[in-house]
């Protein structure tokens, strides 16, 4: 059994690639819920969505978010009426946040929203919101404190971020069967995802980081950062904010007191030693995933840890 820690589109393409070469079945993806949002009138959940619709190889590459080929003229409609339309939905994409919403309307859990949404969509992973609770990330700017989907999406992440706020941490408790996958499995890959507002906000929910000191799995991290760069998003943006050093080694403090591996790319090649210090077995290998085939042989990298 694998269970891997994601948040969304670096995660998404690396689930890509290990999906290709081990048994869907085995593998248990527990995904991060603090970017999800009300948007008209809708609960959207964007994490959860592009790791489902990437398993369904119908995501947007090219956008890198929503369905491929997809029509917008829902927002067109909404637009008119007088709404703001900076979040994008398309109109097939539209279908599952209304699902979503009926049924959480209905009193069902997001967790079981979620695994009816993959089944429709074919997956036989098994996709976990980190949490049914209420999580909501926000990130505090000079200016004021917004939901994580304004800074990034509407703001364009253009604003200097001085603290980040995890609504609703104190009480959330992990969504059911997140902790016995932690506890179950032989591997626990943290993906190439935001170490802050991704994989952070994971590791804020009761229990998770504590569990994953007890696993006895063998647990593998890959940076997100390479050579003192996001591979996407503003991972650097809001390391800086905080008062962290924006590196390969930032990454694995953040994670050392649970991780055993950790995985960086060849530009980062002169951080193994002092990766090392941190007590942890550190490899060097390719982690840009331009192509299927890239995914497919970081997977298999990691894969080997076992």
């Amino acid at each position: 059994m694998i269970t891997a820690l994601a948040g969304g589109v670096g995660a998404a393409k690396f689930l890509n690639g290990l999906v290709k070469i081990v048994d869907p079945k085995n593998l248990t993806v527990i995904v991060n819920t603090g970017d999800d949002i009300e948007m008209y009138g809708l609960h959207v959940s964007p994490d959860l969505d592009i790791v489902c619709y990437t398993l369904a190889e119908i995501v947007d590459e090219t956008k890198g978010w929503g369905i491929r080929g997809d029509t917008f003229h829902f927002l067109d409609a909404i637009q008119r009426l007088g709404f703001e339309t900076w979040f994008k939905i398309g109109d097939k994409d539209l279908a599952t946040h209304v699902y979503r919403t009926a049924r959480l309307n209905q009193g069902v859990k997001l967790s079981q929203v979620t695994a009816e949404i993959s089944r429709s969509l074919g997956l036989e992973t098994k996709i976990l919101p980190m949490t049914d609770d209420k999580f909501v990330t926000h990130i505090v700017t000079p200016e004021k404190t917004m939901h994580f989907q304004e800074y990034l999406v509407k703001r364009g992440a253009k604003d200097e971020v001085v603290g980040v706020e995890f609504v609703g941490a104190s009480v959330a408790q992990p969504a059911s069967e997140v902790l016995d996958a932690i506890e179950s499995s032989e591997l626990i890959v943290i993906c190439p995802s935001n170490p802050i507002v991704s994989i952070g906000t994971i590791l804020q929910v009761k229990g998770i980081k504590d569990t994953l000191k007890r696993s006895n799995a063998q647990k593998v991290a890959i940076s997100p950062i390479i050579a003192g760069v996001p591979v996407k998003g503003p991972a650097d943006k809001l390391l800086r904010g905080l008062g962290f050093e924006v590196s390969a080694f930032s990454i694995a403090k953040l994670y050392a007191d649970f991780l055993d591996c950790f995985v960086i790319d060849l530009a980062d090649g002169l951080e193994k030693n002092r990766i090392e210090q941190l007590g942890l077995n550190v490899k060097v290998t390719n982690t840009i995933m331009r192509s299927l085939d890239n995914k497919i042989q970081l997977a298999k990298y990691v894969l080997a840890f076992l």
